[in-house]
């Protein structure tokens, strides 16, 4: 590999840990914004679903802006606006004020999520694709690691405030890596015909493709068993494992360690093996890994050594299932590969909206429902997997 194809993951990377880093380098702090802004933990969580929905839904816009206007035009736009309503999430002074900028904040954090799987599409395909895709998820890793860390980092020196001051600055580098170490991958020809009728035709298209929606299924139930996690575990592991913010960041980390480093192994195994046997396989292991944990818990083994050491094995092979479902997704879409990411990161949110919502409904305070929601995301991945993709393979072995 070249060093301009590591340049390019490194700044695809960056850009779209942009939005997540929103998420993850406050999570330590869930607790204490609560507090201070008088509010319970069920509201207090509203801060990430109104980020989660807007993110979601935001999605839908860029990638048809991004095959019309080009790829870099949208993500200046969608960053910058990301800027100011992280400055607006730093003055908040009460719970409504702090949810109305995170949904703000997910509009623009969306085009980060979007555009740069388009740009990879506009690059590459096939198992180059995936190595290109596998390492803009390990620099993406970088926020699920680093991210609370830091985060637990600036709230003991100028509380959770001085997150979203840090997210703004993190906003500032991607604008300034955009417009000096970025060139557009959609020239100019490429994008003519491309308007609002070219992009509803392109929906339509998308929304038919069976092939498309499975792979986008598949990718977004492995993505919502993270984000369950994400969601629940502040309030698990601080309150009710007793950790202490710092050691709540080391603990999430954990598994971001995990999944970038087994998503490495993407291109090779897919160079081997195929990409669709290599996801097939990794499903099947990420749902067995889960469903193991949350019967465990739920017979009485439910000490925190045991739930991070079944989710450490269960989210090393979702890292290599969803490089695989993305790539797979947007084979055969080059042409329209910024609406295609747009439709494959909206499903993809939505489903983990729904999972989040679904999992707040029966958390308790302890472990044991989080970790049977994050079994049920896997094992439906697993049965998704089993009825479409598996059962294609197996008649192609056959003939």
């Amino acid at each position: 590999m070249t060093a301009s194809f590591f340049r390019i993951a490194l700044i695809l990377g960056l850009l779209s840990a942009i939005g997540p880093f929103a998420i993850d380098m406050y999570l330590p702090a869930l607790p204490s914004i609560g507090q201070d802004l008088h509010a319970d933990n069920s509201v207090t969580q509203l801060t990430l679903l109104a980020f989660f929905i807007s993110f979601a839904l935001a999605q839908l816009v860029y990638g048809p802006l991004s095959d019309m206007w080009g790829r870099k035009l949208p993500l200046y736009l969608g960053i910058g606006l990301f800027a100011v309503a992280s400055i607006g999430c730093a003055f908040a002074t009460d719970i409504e004020t702090l949810i109305a900028f995170r949904f703000v904040q997910g509009i623009g954090g969306a085009a980060g999520m979007v555009i740069p799987r388009a740009i990879v599409r506009d690059m590459h395909t096939g198992v180059q694709a995936a190595r290109l895709m596998s390492l803009l998820m390990l620099v993406f890793s970088i926020s699920p690691i680093l991210a609370p860390l830091t985060g637990s980092a600036v709230i003991e020196l100028s509380g959770w405030r001085g997150v979203f001051w840090a997210v703004t600055g993190a906003a500032v580098i991607g604008l300034l890596l955009l417009s000096t170490q970025l060139e557009e991958t959609r020239p100019g020809e490429e994008r003519n015909g491309s308007g609002l009728g070219s992009a509803m035709k392109a929906y339509r298209l998308l929304l038919a493709d069976r092939n498309f929606l499975t792979l986008t299924f598949i990718g977004g139930l492995g993505i919502s068993s993270f984000l369950v996690y994400l969601a629940n575990s502040p309030f698990v592991l601080i309150q009710h494992y007793g950790l202490t913010p710092t050691e709540y960041s080391f603990a999430f980390s954990i598994n971001a360690v995990s999944f970038f480093a087994v998503s490495q192994a993407t291109g090779w195994l897919g160079e081997r093996f195929g990409l669709v046997r290599v996801m097939r396989i990794a499903v099947s292991a990420f749902a067995l890994a889960m469903i193991v944990m949350a019967v465990v818990m739920a017979v009485g083994f439910n000490q925190l050594p045991v739930m991070a050491t079944f989710l450490f094995i269960g989210y090393g092979f979702l890292g290599l299932v969803i490089p695989t479902s993305a790539v797979l997704a947007l084979e055969e879409h080059g042409a329209i590969a910024g609406t295609a990411s747009s439709v494959m990161g909206t499903l993809h949110f939505v489903i983990a909206a729904v999972a989040m919502v679904i999992s707040s409904l029966f958390f308790d305070g302890t472990a044991v429902p989080m970790a049977a929601g994050i079994a049920l995301c896997a094992f439906s991945a697993f049965v998704l997997t089993q009825a479409t993709i598996g059962r294609r393979a197996a008649v192609a072995a056959a003939e």
